[in-house]
């Protein structure tokens, strides 16, 4: 990662260019980073168990992964990412996903928002 953090916290690091999830790989735990220019879109949606309200780590389902996250049934909001030409979804959530969400929507990435 080479620019300064517009957001980080334990989960997730942002910058203008690129989105890195900490803690994404099993069992070794290392990063992710996605370019946002590779991203088609992010969904967000009201945690529950069929969106992974209780997924601590791994696959979800067969094309989605859930970095590793052990409060996420506590945080408000799932953020689902599409990369561009690929199948795999990552799930992920964040510390302040007010904060997130508005830095993710001023860069016209988010392609649907639950309403809480």
């Amino acid at each position: 990662m080479n620019a300064e953090p517009i957001y980080k916290d334990s989960l997730v690091i942002i910058t203008e260019t690129e989105i890195t999830f900490l803690n994404y790989y099993y069992p070794s735990l290392k990063p992710k980073t996605v370019q946002l220019s590779d991203i088609e879109y992010i969904e967000v949606k009201k945690p529950t168990i069929l969106t992974g309200k209780w997924r601590f780590h791994g696959s979800g389902k067969l094309n989605r992964w859930y970095p590793k996250d052990f409060k996420r049934y506590k945080r408000d909001r799932i953020f689902f990412l599409k990369i561009k030409h690929k199948w795999v979804e990552i799930g992920f959530t964040v510390e302040d996903g007010e904060r997130v969400k508005h830095i993710l929507k001023s860069r016209a990435i988010i392609k649907s928002d639950f309403q809480s």
